[in-house]
């Protein structure tokens, strides 16, 4: 059969941009290929298994090429992107940094949706890989035809719910040019010397990533300690930097946990402390401000041994406190790779995409959306919003 659009890839983006086109030329056959037994499989673990589909604050400046995206996201905002959520029958709700979840609080609803409209509109679901991709007269995709292609098959973070990167394999070989691949929104390993006795424990700061003196980015939020270095949404967002570094092994992490203070502030507690309890043990010191455990760490890595009382501590010894507490250093050694990463950093080389039509520059017919594309952002919802805006650009079909 020849179909006239085929889509490649069944997550998020790929579901969007099949039932867009249905809608916008109902006239025409619409088939996906996905390489899984089901499709939407990274959908039901975004969010944490909530789905957290767009974020009512993304502009184009919370992404990493803001020209590019500015036509796509300007012409499917995020309003317009709930619209489309509503009528496939999904309520939503967005808390107060505008991340926007689904009204039951489940991934699973979004794709339930989304496959009930596929099969309300008759578009087709192929479950095969797609290994063989050239363009003749028409699109031969393995044994199948198509008139367009719409390559949305994401990119190569969290291989087992389908992003395996072979999307960039078959674009490669019809002449596009594939930029630097990197895992984003991913963990953050680091030397263990200090974080190893402060795994599981949560504290709020301010990340700062660089190299040598250089700084390559800067990320607020909540910070999660684990056994091989750094975690949560603060970090996540700083992993985003690491693509800037010349020489990965010369970058450093410092974490302000007392962002919000000043050091006049801090000093002020540390006197107050010891002047009003100066047989106070070192170990309870920090005890007011950070988790006891991390009060311990600073110390430690000062030299204060945990049975001092705090009477003995010199103002010096305060002094060198706060600078630990505000510049608490870590060795970056790498991530935890395309196996943890929520997002692909690079993708397909976009001088070589029309940003207005999506449509390769290089093979007509041919349209890009999501991930596939090196487009990526912060963590909160500004991922799917491109994905879901990306989708309903590429599916007006007007290369």
């Amino acid at each position: 059969m020849l179909w006239d659009v085929a889509v490649i890839g069944g997550g998020m983006s790929g579901l969007v941009s099949a039932i867009e086109v249905k809608r916008n030329y109902p006239e025409k056959s619409v088939v996906v290929f996905e390489q899984l037994e089901k499709v939407g499989k990274k959908i039901l673990a975004t969010g944490n298994g909530r789905c957290n589909l767009d974020n009512m604050t993304a502009r184009e400046n919370d992404y990493n090429n803001p020209s590019f995206v500015s036509f796509a996201l300007n012409k499917f905002t995020s309003q317009s992107n709930l619209v489309f959520w509503e009528s496939l029958g999904l309520l939503t709700v967005s808390d107060s940094e505008g991340r926007v979840y689904p009204r039951s609080n489940s991934a699973a609803s979004v794709l339930d949706l989304l496959r009930f409209e596929t099969e309300n509109l008759g578009i087709e679901i192929i479950f095969e890989k797609v290994e063989k991709l050239k363009k003749e007269k028409v699109f031969l995709i393995n044994n199948h035809q198509a008139k367009n292609v719409i390559m949305s098959c994401g990119g190569c973070s969290s291989p087992s719910q389908g992003s395996d990167g072979s999307g960039f394999d078959l674009l490669g070989k019809m002449g596009h040019t594939i930029t630097k691949l990197s895992p984003s929104l991913v963990q953050i390993t680091t030397d263990t010397k200090f974080v190893k006795t402060l795994k599981g424990v949560r504290v709020k700061g301010r990340l700062t990533l660089k190299e040598k003196e250089k700084i390559l980015g800067i990320s607020e939020g909540e910070i999660l300690f684990a056994d091989y270095g750094l975690s949560g949404i603060a970090t996540m967002d700083l992993s985003r930097y690491l693509v800037k570094a010349k020489n990965p092994e010369n970058t450093k992490i410092y974490l302000d946990m007392a962002n919000d203070l000043t050091e006049k502030e801090i000093l002020s507690y540390l006197f107050a402390r010891q002047k009003n309890n100066p047989s106070l043990e070192c170990d309870n010191l920090l005890s007011g401000i950070l988790p006891k455990a991390v009060g311990k760490v600073i110390l430690k890595k000062l030299n204060i041994f945990p049975g001092e009382v705090i009477g003995n501590l010199t103002k010096n010894d305060f002094e060198n406190i706060v600078k630990t507490l505000r510049n608490f250093d870590f060795k970056v050694t790498g991530t935890k790779g395309f196996n943890f990463s929520q997002v692909t950093s690079g993708g397909v080389d976009l001088r070589e995409v029309d940003e207005k039509t999506l449509m390769s520059k290089k093979i007509n017919g041919l349209y890009l959306a999501g991930e596939i594309l090196d487009i990526d952002s912060r963590c909160g919802g500004f991922n799917l919003h491109w994905a879901v805006s990306s989708a309903r650009l590429a599916a007006e079909l007007k290369g």
